[in-house]
């Protein structure tokens, strides 16, 4: 297996980690490419921000995931009040459409991820066939 190690000045790291989370109400809102592509470009600056390697990402119309490694140095739900927080600040001030309030929803999902990294890069890519019909937000 090639696993890839990480290097800080007194510490050589995998912290692989497989987050989801969703919209607030679970709406399709994600749908939009203009959305997307706002997404991913908050992505990549906080990823280079903080020092993170994104491995894969999936938007979509519900829901998001994200493999990613996560310095020693941060903890992983620091990483995801900077990430939801960012990108809801950015998506609010560039899409006037939306509703009022939070953007994301409160909760999300978090696994580090092990031996099985292969399984994990072609579930999320893999995700666009799974999707289901959920009613249009607005």
């Amino acid at each position: 297996m090639n696993r890839r190690l990480y290097q800080q000045s007194h510490a050589t790291w995998v912290c692989d980690y497989h987050i989801v989370w969703c919209p607030k109400y679970r709406g399709k809102v994600l749908g939009d490419k203009y959305i997307k592509q706002e997404l991913k470009k908050m992505f990549k600056y906080i990823a280079r921000w903080k020092d993170l390697k994104i491995h894969a990402w999936h938007i979509g119309e519900e829901h998001i995931h994200l493999f990613l490694s996560i310095p020693p140095k941060y903890s992983a739900a620091y990483i995801m009040q900077v990430i939801k927080g960012k990108t809801s600040m950015w998506i609010k001030k560039k899409v006037k459409r939306l509703p009022p309030g939070t953007f994301w929803s409160r909760g999300y999902f978090i696994s580090t991820i092990g031996i099985n990294e292969h399984q994990m890069k072609n579930y999320i890519n893999n995700q666009s066939y799974q999707q289901k019909d959920l009613p249009q937000l607005f």
